[in-house]
């Protein structure tokens, strides 16, 4: 048996992770484009909208930002008619999947748009919940996108009270 080296650990772990979700948590999720150009205006509004397909169905989602080159949910999955969560994996595909056909149709192109793996991770407390909620939310004024979060277009904030931003689509 070879030997195995300390860089053949590093990307052991990095196919099929686990995905963990506790019954009624919100999940912090990011999932990445694949390839180095940025995503296109239509492309984001095309994915966008994808996210927001299955809010109320198979999610309930919080908040949403499609930047140029990933995506940050905040989600909480929803139960389905047995009384099951929906898994993670099968939310992802479907939104990661969706938005992969309708952005290579846009395109013109085949092939896959996203990398394979997500991260998430479960939510613990309500401070953690305000605190993922804010760093979705503030994610294009950090990378120089807009001055403003009410100005980035592909920003969908869930409506939780008059002080929060109005959904962005």
């Amino acid at each position: 048996m070879a030997k195995r080296t300390a860089l053949d650990r590093t990307y052991e772990y990095r196919r099929k992770l686990p995905h963990y979700q506790k019954l009624g948590q919100p999940i912090f999720v990011t999932f990445c484009k694949l390839g180095r150009d940025p995503f296109s205006d239509a492309a984001r509004s095309l994915t966008l909208r994808h996210c927001l397909h299955d809010h109320g169905k198979r999610f309930h989602l919080h908040v949403a930002v499609v930047m140029p080159d990933h995506v940050h949910l905040l989600l909480t999955p929803l139960n389905d008619e047995l009384g099951w969560p929906y898994a993670l994996p099968a939310i992802m595909k479907l939104i990661k999947g969706a938005s992969a056909r309708s952005v290579n149709k846009l395109l013109n192109q085949s092939g896959p748009i996203w990398q394979e793996e997500s991260f998430d991770h479960v939510l613990r407390s309500s401070e953690s919940f305000a605190e993922k909620l804010e760093y979705i939310r503030q994610n294009p004024v950090r990378r120089g996108l807009v001055k403003r979060v009410e100005d980035y277009p592909w920003l969908w904030v869930e409506q939780c009270g008059a002080d929060t931003l109005v959904r962005r689509f």
